[in-house]
């Protein structure tokens, strides 16, 4: 290959490598709760979050199905493998994959229809830790919050350890999963309504739960605001 082509080619790869970046989305997770938290993220990994503790990480533009949820009463050694009581992801401390319910989850999308993000909390898998999810730039100023005691108002047939489930995890029903692609709200579901307002408490409560920005966006994820 010559050496132009090769020039050529680096500089093609060094040019979409600095639009990738200068688009990146970057995601700033505290943690203020007055205890350890395992921050998890996919895409991002995870890190543990001591009292007052920030894991700054960058996404791609594009990036979808993406998920940012906190892990609680984790024991991991020095490889990275142990356990979480919630939202433990295969027993890796940089999940590869989603978490187990019941998890408090920040969901996102970005730039999407229009170059615009879509953010969410949602409790369709439970509910673990307080959450803020708030955007940081381009004057979109719209936080969203979940931070009501629902662990210890749990229904008696949703409480888990450490957590609140959401009735699918409980009971895997399409009344409560959707899993034929209609349902509505239960009184499970205005249970998690009723205390977070924002927040999905159900798979098809759409109009009520998903939030915007322009795309080139940054954002905070706050457990226990």
């Amino acid at each position: 290959m010559s050496l132009s082509k090769n020039l050529s080619i680096l500089f093609f790869l060094s040019i979409t490598l600095c639009f990738s970046l200068a688009h990146a989305a970057r995601f700033d997770v505290r943690n203020s709760c007055p205890f350890t938290v395992w921050a998890a993220a996919i895409p991002g990994g995870g890190k543990q979050l001591n009292r007052g503790q920030i894991w700054s990480f960058n996404v791609n533009a594009g990036t979808e199905g993406a998920r940012i949820w906190g892990r609680t009463g984790c024991v991991f050694n020095a490889a990275g493998r142990g356990k979480c009581q919630t939202g433990d992801c295969a027993g890796l401390l940089q999940c590869q994959a989603f978490g187990n319910a019941p998890n408090t989850l920040a969901e996102y999308a970005l730039n999407q229809y229009n170059n615009m993000d879509f953010y969410d909390i949602s409790l369709v898998e439970g509910y673990n830790v307080p959450m803020e999810f708030s955007p940081t730039s381009n004057g979109c100023t719209r936080g969203i919050r979940c931070t009501s005691d629902i662990n210890g108002q749990c229904p008696a047939e949703l409480r888990a350890p450490g957590g609140c489930n959401n009735p699918c995890t409980v009971y895997k029903t399409d009344q409560y999963c959707c899993s034929s692609g209609s349902c509505g709200p239960t009184g499970f579901s205005r249970f998690f309504k009723d205390r977070c307002r924002d927040a999905f408490s159900y798979p098809q409560d759409d109009q009520t739960s998903t939030f915007m920005c322009p795309g080139g966006s940054n954002y905070e994820v706050v457990f226990c605001p």
